[in-house]
């Protein structure tokens, strides 16, 4: 079974025992979460959407750790005309553990 998620204004497809990185979110690490926005969930034949959102049905999650990702490198350069920037960004991500999901 699986189901499709919405999180962090992305939309990712999860199994139980998936590990996932995420949009950063404001928990601690080894606590469970529940995910509500739900938009699909099933397996095959008896895959069940939602308008937008399945009702009832959950996903539960555990956090695994919170950190960064790789710097990413911008450079900015206008030829002839004497100008460069140079910057850099780092996101943050929140690593899950995906435990069960509940239709």
């Amino acid at each position: 079974m699986y189901a499709v998620i919405k999180t962090g204004g992305k939309q990712y497809k999860v199994a139980a025992g998936e590990k996932l990185k995420i949009e950063q979110i404001p928990a601690d690490v080894g606590s469970e979460i529940t995910i509500d926005q739900v938009l699909a969930v099933g397996e095959g034949e008896s895959l069940k959407f939602g308008e937008p959102l399945v009702s009832g049905a959950t996903v539960k999650a555990t956090v695994i750790s919170q950190g960064r990702h790789d710097k990413v490198k911008i450079f900015k350069m206008r030829r002839r005309k004497h100008y460069q920037k140079r910057q850099g960004h780092r996101q943050n991500f929140t690593e899950i553990l995906i435990n069960s999901i509940k239709a």
